[in-house]
């Protein structure tokens, strides 16, 4: 299937609008590859893939959802380096899950031997693997029900957190 990105659109969105995603047509899906491309020539845009292969584009977070991700990133870092058994990720960072699916959590934990046991080529890429840990917050516009969807397969419960001011 070849897709033209080139052409971008200018469209109004509804106000509380979580993301914007992109169907290549009826029984269609992205492939692996496409994503990745389109993720290359748009490195600035929050881009997902669903398992159902649709391009899921988050919008900007506002500017108290980043002060509040900042805090949890300097927090989980600190747990991270203390505990001392994995490896932790920011909110950059992508993983292609069991059902297909590319996401990107706000932070996320993968254990030492789980982590070591990828290639090199693996880790450069959206790692196959499944974060062993996951945070994600949630704004004021985010469905649960969509944060939920997002699991995946992590082996544990996926938290969905306001911190405080």
């Amino acid at each position: 299937m070849n897709v033209n990105f080139a052409s971008v659109a200018t469209i109004p969105l509804p106000e509380n609008t979580e993301a914007v995603i992109i169907r290549p047509g009826p029984d269609q899906r992205f492939s692996d590859e496409e994503f990745a491309q389109f993720c290359a020539q748009y490195p600035e845009l929050r881009i997902e893939m669903s398992s159902e292969g649709e391009m899921i584009i988050m919008l900007p977070v506002v500017s108290a959802g980043g002060k509040r991700n900042f805090k949890l990133t300097g927090r989980f870092f600190i747990w991270v380096e203390a505990d001392g058994t994995g490896v932790g990720f920011d909110s950059s960072t992508g993983f292609t899950l069991p059902n297909g699916a590319k996401r990107s959590p706000d932070v996320s934990w993968i254990r030492h031997e789980r982590w070591n046991a990828l290639s090199d080529e693996q880790k450069d890429e959206f790692a196959p693997i499944c974060p062993d840990f996951v945070v994600e917050l949630r704004s004021r516009s985010d469905r649960l029900a969509t944060l939920q969807e997002k699991n995946g397969g992590v082996s544990g419960q996926w938290r969905q957190a306001r911190l405080a001011h």
